[in-house]
């Protein structure tokens, strides 16, 4: 069933487990803005839950926007929520502030004991390091990207690590998108990485996600046609790229990735249901040429991928 919410706007969402509720939190805006476009600066992160992720019950905001003057006191983006080893859930998010007009992205975190009530961590938002990335004063891209943290642990490094859409300081300014990185031992320390990826075509990656599926190592991401320039326009066929990776670290064969499955849907999501089953969804960017708001209902990669592999056997390595 397609999650619609009647009076707002839902786009990009990610999914937490409890073992007995599966927990959906999006992004929302009021539809009476009219122009979705206007959305982005209105976005707070809704939450919903479902036994099955087909009926909804609705729950207060996760996150919504601080009170002034914050370095999120504008809007609360895209992020990912785990749970640490001592049983708390911990929220990492973008934010955006009213000081800069939105022009720059920070991550920040929140923690909760029940995926309900959320506190925001109180420690400063980790910032892109100029060592490596992109700042806004550069002047080659409207904002500042720092966003859309995703998060995970990894046992071969015995850390958290944390990717993240930006761009790298040097290179063809309509083309550095990289893979940002940070790693933590605790969920709460981060430290500020290199990119995981050199520049290959993009001018962002937004909503990256690295999953393990089937002995394939993916990396998942989102890019409008208009912001890759560096990609040949036959393989515009949707906003979504899967590459193949060596680890969930990468490395990734991004210049050779190919647009993912469904057009049309954006921000898309690999998730493992309790059953082990592996689901995708995203929202419709673009059906019919009409921004819907909606979030399409988890399709099962058995379905979609038909019995192939997700990468055929002469696919590029």
């Amino acid at each position: 069933m397609t999650f619609r919410l009647e009076d707002h706007w839902a786009w990009d969402s990610w999914l937490a487990d409890d073992g007995e509720n599966y927990h959906l939190f999006y992004l929302r805006a009021d539809r009476s803005l009219k122009d979705p476009q206007k959305r982005h600066h209105r976005a707070s992160i809704g939450h919903s839950v479902s036994p099955d992720l087909e009926e909804w019950t609705h729950l207060p905001d996760a996150l919504t926007a601080a009170e002034g003057p914050a370095w999120d006191d504008l809007a609360t983006w895209t992020g990912s929520t785990v749970q640490g080893p001592d049983g708390r859930w911990h929220l990492f998010y973008t934010g955006v502030s009213r000081a800069e007009d939105g022009l720059q992205q920070r991550i920040g975190s929140a923690v909760s004991d029940d995926l309900v009530s959320w506190t925001r961590s109180g420690r400063p938002p980790l910032e892109a390091d100029e060592r490596w990335y992109e700042k806004l004063g550069a002047g080659t891209w409207p904002d500042e990207a720092w966003r859309d943290p995703f998060v995970f642990f990894d046992e071969d490094t015995n850390l958290w690590h944390m990717l993240i859409t930006a761009r790298a300081a040097t290179g063809d300014p309509a083309q550095r998108a990289v893979v940002g990185h940070a790693t933590s031992p605790n969920l709460e320390d981060w430290e500020i990485q290199p990119p995981l990826s050199a520049p290959s075509g993009f001018g962002e990656m937004e909503v990256l996600q690295t999953r393990e599926v089937d002995g394939e190592f993916v990396l998942i991401f989102s890019c409008l046609p208009e912001n890759a320039p560096g990609i040949p326009a036959s393989k515009h066929h949707t906003g979504t790229w899967i590459a193949r990776g060596q680890s969930l670290l990468g490395p990734w064969t991004i210049e050779t990735g190919s647009p993912f499955f469904i057009p049309g849907i954006y921000a898309a999501q690999l998730f493992r249901k309790r059953d082990g089953q592996w689901v995708l969804f995203g929202f419709g960017n673009s059906v019919d040429g009409e921004f819907t708001g909606e979030i399409i209902a988890p399709i099962p990669l058995t379905e979609l991928l038909k019995g192939q592999p997700i990468f055929p056997p002469n696919a590029p390595q």
